[in-house]
């Protein structure tokens, strides 16, 4: 069978005034398909019986043809595309074909922007054309090489105000910082920094923008002796302060504040006040 979005070994069955017509074997013309790889991408020499290893697609008159090209993904697989160009019917990716590939407009999680990459995967919509998605939860790796608080890079491809941000560690690997762990805004198709705070049994990734706690306090310390400054000289919060108006002020946990407010102290950058916090230094 062949089978549109794949790769696949097919045999050279046919020459043809247009390429080679290949097909599976064994090859009978009554009742085997086949499929046309254009005399452009026929390497030299080749003859009846040849195994070529080949994708098939849909070129631009939605005629089925085989390419000796590889694209950047393939059926059931997801990978980071860049958008060539934004349409009033969706928006176009570059995936190492001739022929770019169409996001449509149902299948975007958010604004898809020119020039920007986001994660996606390929499916056979309705009409049998190949189209891609930016609904890529199922298709994602959950088996991954890494370790608890390994850093490295992610793209968002989801927002949600239920769960938090899902980032496609690498492009491909499951990955999700919890709704607690979120303290700044995100966009779909943004690449961030992140750390591997929980390795799930079912292989997925718990992650973190947030170093390690003993480096985070020195970044939470001097952003907050940071906030301290810009209000004047007295920032009205304290161990008493609402978690939410923290996060909302600081974007940071409640816990957080008060690990920085004690280095501050430690420093002697600060005095706590009942009411607040005051520089030292300003």
């Amino acid at each position: 069978m062949i089978e549109l979005g794949k790769i696949q070994d097919l045999a050279v069955v046919e020459h043809s005034d247009f390429g080679v017509y290949l097909g599976n074997l064994p090859y009978d013309e009554a009742f085997c398909e086949k499929v046309l790889l254009p005399n452009v991408e026929v390497p030299a020499d080749t003859k009846l019986g040849d195994m070529l290893n080949v994708f098939i697609y849909k070129d631009t008159q939605d005629r089925i043809v085989a390419t000796l090209r590889r694209p950047l993904i393939t059926l059931g697989e997801a990978g980071v595309l860049k958008v060539a160009e934004v349409t009033s019917i969706g928006a176009f990716l570059e995936w190492g074909l001739v022929k770019d590939l169409l996001l449509p407009f149902k299948e975007q999680l958010g604004k898809v922007e020119a020039s920007k990459s986001y994660v996606v995967g390929l499916y056979v919509d309705k009409t049998d054309r190949l189209c891609a998605t930016m609904k890529v939860y199922n298709l994602l790796q959950s088996h991954t090489p890494y370790e608890v608080n390994k850093t490295t890079k992610g793209l968002v491809y989801q927002l949600s105000d239920e769960y938090g941000v899902f980032v496609a560690v690498e492009g491909k690997y499951h990955g999700l910082i919890p709704r607690r762990e979120v303290y700044e805004k995100y966009t779909v198709g943004q690449w961030i920094d992140v750390r591997v705070v929980k390795i799930r049994n079912d292989g997925k990734l718990e992650l973190s923008t947030r170093k390690q706690i003993n480096g985070q306090i020195e970044v939470d310390a001097r952003k907050l002796l940071d906030e301290v400054h810009k209000a004047g000289g007295f920032l009205d919060l304290h161990d008493r302060s609402n978690p939410s108006d923290i996060k909302r002020r600081l974007n940071m946990s409640k816990a957080s504040f008060k690990r920085a407010a004690g280095r501050l102290l430690k420093e002697g950058a600060i005095e706590l006040e009942d009411s607040g916090i005051r520089s030292r230094i300003f």
